[in-house]
């Protein structure tokens, strides 16, 4: 039985100069077989094993990861959370995310940092203030509090503003109060501790190099991996970027292509800014971290990669258009940089679905808004792989939709893609 953290467990094991810490998530060797195999160890694929577990009582479940948990784009976002999307389907599985990330703390019994400091996404033409007013018509609808603000209240929730810039003036903005960050890597970190908890094993340095199909039917049967053959029911595909090498192995493509997405924080300054700004007309966005770093991302690179860096000449373009608007930053030094594989579907909203091979599901097409869809994604996939057919949550993204016509239009019809 894990120990469970408190100020009374912090207490007692000061008092003994913590030396009764025990490793938070176990790493066994595999099994020679799972009801469920889950591939990739990412905040998705963890989020599925644990509410796999929590709603449905399947334990036998093994998480493999060719890396480290929690090393891919887990580990690499801005980390922000909202769910005031245009279009119904991707509404509610974002509001299901967001009201999930509220309580995770104490549902895992592990700090996440979640912080509900407010989301807000600048209207800087007249084009936006449009879009925007319908998105909050839209989310009124939906059940998502949000709303639209004038340049004034703009300010008065974030001082260090320019609002009058002559390129870029600030017309007003969609708000969304409850929306905010958390800490990327305890979410990965929270959901293996519960996983482990409940018996399940996550194996990393473990990569599929196979997956292995039988019966009449070619229903999967297995995969083999760096670490030997492990024979599994059902196996889940939750690997973002690469989900379109993986899925080749089982035989068959995926309609999402892979690109760099970056992001850099600044050296530390004192706080100057407690909500999260996104202006998507210069497509950047900014929030200060605890650490008091400011942490800035963009759009993605224009071209097809798997590199986990950016391109020097993207940031110069983020960088130059947000000092526009938060002239403050203009002579901050940057700290680090760094970048993500997203995968990009084309209407830039996710898959998750059955596949063409039975019981083969996979996960993918988050984009540039995975880290907020974590416990949301994870839920809708739970219930995927457990019953064999989507629930709510899931059903609208199938990959039918592509064959049938029925997109999911977030990018063009809502303006932002993040």
């Amino acid at each position: 039985m894990t120990k469970r953290y408190s100020v009374f467990a912090i207490a007692r094991e000061a008092m003994r100069h913590h030396q009764g810490w025990e490793r938070a998530w176990r790493s066994p060797a595999p099994k020679a077989k799972y009801d469920v195999v889950i591939v990739g160890a990412g905040g998705h694929g963890l989020a599925t094993a644990y509410y796999l577990g929590k709603n449905f009582g399947i334990t036998n479940v093994a998480i493999l990861e060719k890396g480290w948990l929690g090393g891919g784009n887990t580990g690499r976002n801005t980390t922000i959370i909202r769910s005031n999307y245009l279009q119904d389907p991707s509404a509610a599985i974002y509001e299901k995310s967001r009201s999930l990330y509220e309580t995770m703390s104490q549902d895992l019994n592990y700090n996440v940092m979640f912080s509900p400091r407010g989301v807000m996404m600048l209207a800087q033409t007249e084009h936006e203030v449009r879009g925007y007013r319908r998105t909050a018509h839209a989310n009124a609808l939906q059940g998502v509090e949000t709303q639209f603000i004038g340049p004034e209240r703009v300010k008065e929730l974030c001082p260090i503003i320019h609002i009058e810039g002559p390129r870029y003036p600030v017309l007003g903005a969609l708000w969304q109060p409850r929306g905010g960050t958390a800490r990327h890597d305890a979410v990965a970190w929270g959901y293996a501790r519960a996983c482990s908890e409940m018996g399940m094993d996550i194996i990393q340095q473990c990569e599929v190099t196979a997956i292995h199909r039988s019966g009449a039917d070619g229903a999967v049967s297995g995969v083999s991996t760096t670490k030997g053959e492990i024979a599994c029911d059902k196996l889940s595909i939750v690997v973002a970027g690469h989900t379109g090498q993986v899925c080749g192995l089982a035989g068959f493509r995926m309609p999402i292509e892979a690109m760099p997405l970056q992001a850099l924080v600044s050296e530390p300054i004192k706080p100057c800014m407690d909500v999260v700004v996104m202006a998507n007309t210069v497509h950047g966005y900014m929030s200060q971290s605890d650490k008091g770093e400011m942490v800035i991302g963009g759009g993605t690179d224009g071209y097809n990669a798997f590199t986990q860096r950016g391109s020097f000449h993207h940031i110069e373009e983020t960088v130059r258009a947000l000092i526009e608007t938060f002239p403050i930053i203009s002579r901050l030094k940057m700290l680090r940089q760094w970048g993500g594989i997203v995968d990009m579907t084309g209407d830039r909203s996710p898959i998750l679905s059955k596949t063409p091979v039975r019981n083969i599901f996979v996960n993918c097409g988050w984009g540039t808004g995975g880290f907020k869809a974590i416990p949301g994604s994870g839920w809708a996939m739970a219930e995927l792989v457990a019953k064999g057919e989507p629930g709510a949550l899931a059903a609208p993204f199938s990959m039918d939709r592509f064959r049938e016509g029925r997109f999911i239009d977030e990018s063009v019809a809502a303006g932002v893609a993040h």
